[in-house]
């Protein structure tokens, strides 16, 4: 039951964009989709910071595989979909998907991080 407020809730934020402090945006994009076993919960989605100038500078999302560390092949590994990117030009790193809370307040704790770290 609790997952399924946290998916309504994410899918209610979707096509919002949230101002952040010094120019920074949050875009967050989410629908339903088929289960499938590179989506299992259902959900795809695309939760991105942006700085000042429209440049993705993090984000959480399952738009595409990403290859597993240290690996140049898909061929025999476990393929991930859900994946952050940490940076601008960051192909992706796995993330767990819990489930739709989980994800947002990750999302935003990193949100957070990030643009502490941009004022440093």
């Amino acid at each position: 039951m609790a997952d399924k407020i946290g998916i309504d809730a994410l899918l209610d934020l979707s096509g919002h964009i949230i101002d952040q402090a010094g120019g920074y945006w949050v875009k967050i994009e989410a629908w339903r989709v088929d289960a499938s076993p590179a989506i299992p919960h259902g959900i795809r989605y695309s939760l991105t910071l942006h700085n000042a100038y429209g440049t993705r500078v993090m984000g959480f999302d399952n738009a595409h595989a990403i290859r597993p560390l240290g690996q140049n092949r898909y061929s025999g590994h476990i393929v991930t979909y859900d994946h952050q990117h940490r940076h601008a030009a960051d192909k992706g790193v796995p993330y767990e998907f819990q489930d739709a809370y989980q994800l947002m307040k990750d999302f935003f704790a990193e949100v957070d991080k990030t643009i502490q770290e941009a004022r440093l």
